[in-house]
């Protein structure tokens, strides 16, 4: 970095909690791992270790299990009223936006989102979420039912499905976190959150908060581990009623197959290769930025990120070019740097898992138009890149990258049809992103596109009002909105026979007054 570099500062209660002990939060105990076993945490900017976090195993899943069940069972949380569920919610999001600042520079000192990103990202979004979920306490019902013999009542019950493993990815370190247990505590579940093993900072400062603000014992329990080991744990366990994921599609079908043991609910959100359709009377002044900023932001590290382009022949040129000057004047750099853009990847593991996907292209035939490189020696960084002529069979084309990494194919049809089963040759059911000034096209791709979302013109990505999730090998089921917080209820039936246990004509002489 420059020295004459503007860097944000490091808040002092930052440094003191990274100097602190990041421990395993289990009913009301701040604990080490059971074994004692910790985990680097490392920046990606610098690839140096700032903090150790405690490890969690087998036995200490099984602890925060039965403190999470004893909290639904017979503790407070199973008594409470939902008013009172409402108001530790509310309080929650308070308690983040008192410490907006801080818990931004955690994300991005332990995951490398620039500061502007945590800030309004990650952890405004989270604030959202809480906040939107609180409302629902309360408010989801069953439903009175006619049915099909006389003489009989019945009605269903919404019941909190009970205690929730919620397991989530290192890209958005605190919302990933929030967003899970948020709805879930809306309905009234139990929690044990485990945060990827790499990004688990804000986790931990988060189980702070809900321990500040006066969440009962056992209702969140924070287990930062290995996916194959405190994960594994969590989807046999048969004390968890539910395990809410969000990850790859690879480690989604491993869970899938793991919790049929116990036949647990599950929901999934997972990997996406989302395609992005400019036409050609799209207004490009805005498609071009926007479809630069669907791949590159958060360094190509989202799920619903906008990977495959397919521009009309006529102004795929224009297009390319424009996002190859984008990428160009993209600041890439150190998340502390005022100005910068996109920081480092994750880790090193993730660095070399993207720059071999852009060798694999190159050698599969496919060019290079701008980036396709590491930038600087020091943190895992990646230059924002574009990619030409490539065969759609190629493992560039098929499969999730989760980096800076477009790939661009021109379109020759003018058949809604073809243009769609372009986007739609894909395991993947995500995302898709149209852009047109024809709103009869626009609303036509969206019927036609086999995704979880289609988003014309630049329409909001993610919103705690609107559904989210995939179709295909994206996942099952849906986070945000109403359906986020139903996937935490069982639906109960009650039948009733009015007349049970009476002769015809015993019944029918009853006198009701």
């Amino acid at each position: 970095m420059p020295a004459s570099a503007e860097t944000y500062a490091i808040p002092p209660s930052v440094d003191a909690f990274l100097a602190g002990d990041h421990n395993l939060l289990i009913g009301d105990r701040w604990t080490p791992a059971t074994s004692g076993e910790t985990l680097d945490i490392v920046n990606p900017a610098t690839g140096k270790v700032i903090a150790k976090a405690a490890m969690a195993g087998v036995e200490d899943v099984d602890a925060a299990v039965r403190a999470a069940r004893h909290a639904f069972d017979h503790g407070p949380w199973s008594k409470m009223m939902p008013a009172q569920r409402r108001a530790l919610i509310l309080a929650l999001a308070d308690e983040i936006e008192a410490h907006i600042e801080e818990l931004a520079m955690i994300d991005t000192l332990n995951m490398g989102m620039p500061v502007p990103d945590a800030r309004y990202f990650s952890v405004m979004l989270s604030i959202e979420s809480l906040r939107y979920n609180a409302g629902w306490c309360g408010k989801i019902s069953g439903e009175t039912v006619t049915v099909g013999v006389p003489d009989h009542h019945a009605y269903t019950i919404k019941e909190p499905i009970g205690v929730v493993g919620a397991i989530v990815p290192w890209n958005t370190p605190l919302m990933a976190g929030v967003i899970k247990i948020a709805p879930a505590l809306a309905a009234g579940c139990t929690v044990i959150l485990k945060p990827a093993e790499i990004t688990p900072l804000t986790a931990v400062r988060l189980g702070q908060m809900i321990e500040k603000v006066g969440f009962p014992p056992g209702v969140v329990n924070i287990l930062a581990g290995h996916g194959g080991i405190a994960g594994q744990a969590l989807v046999e366990h048969p004390g968890v009623d539910k395990i809410s994921f969000t990850g790859s599609t690879a480690v989604g079908q491993h869970l899938v197959r793991t919790a049929a043991g116990t036949m647990k609910r599950i929901s999934l959100e997972l990997g996406g290769k989302s395609p992005v359709f400019i036409f050609p009377d799209a207004d490009l002044e805005l498609a071009i930025p926007m479809t630069a900023m669907l791949i590159f932001k958060n360094s190509g590290q989202i799920c619903a990120a906008g990977s495959r382009l397919f521009a009309h022949h006529t102004i795929f040129d224009k297009v390319v070019a424009g996002i190859e000057d984008f990428a160009r004047r993209f600041k890439v750099g150190s998340p502390l740097e005022m100005g910068v853009e996109m920081g480092p990847l994750v880790s090193e593991k993730q660095m070399n898992r993207v720059t071999g996907y852009i060798d694999k292209g190159r050698a599969d035939g496919a060019e290079v138009a701008c980036g396709g490189g590491r930038v600087g020696s020091e943190g895992f960084f990646v230059e924002p890149t574009v990619m030409v002529n490539a065969r759609p069979d190629i493992s560039l084309v098929r499969e999730e990258i989760f980096g800076p990494v477009l790939v661009a194919a021109p379109v020759t049809s003018n058949d809604l049809d073809q243009v769609a089963a372009i986007g739609n040759d894909s395991d993947y059911g995500l995302s898709a992103y149209v852009w047109t000034n024809n709103m009869s096209v626009g609303h036509q791709m969206a019927r036609k596109l086999k995704t979880g979302s289609v988003r014309i013109n630049g329409g909001v990505n993610l919103d705690a009002n609107l559904p989210f999730g995939g179709a295909k090998m994206s996942g099952w089921g849906r986070e945000y909105g109403r359906d986020g917080v139903e996937a935490f209820f069982e639906s109960k039936t009650v039948s009733v026979a009015l007349t049970a246990g009476l002769g015809q004509s015993d019944a029918s002489a009853i006198d009701l007054k």
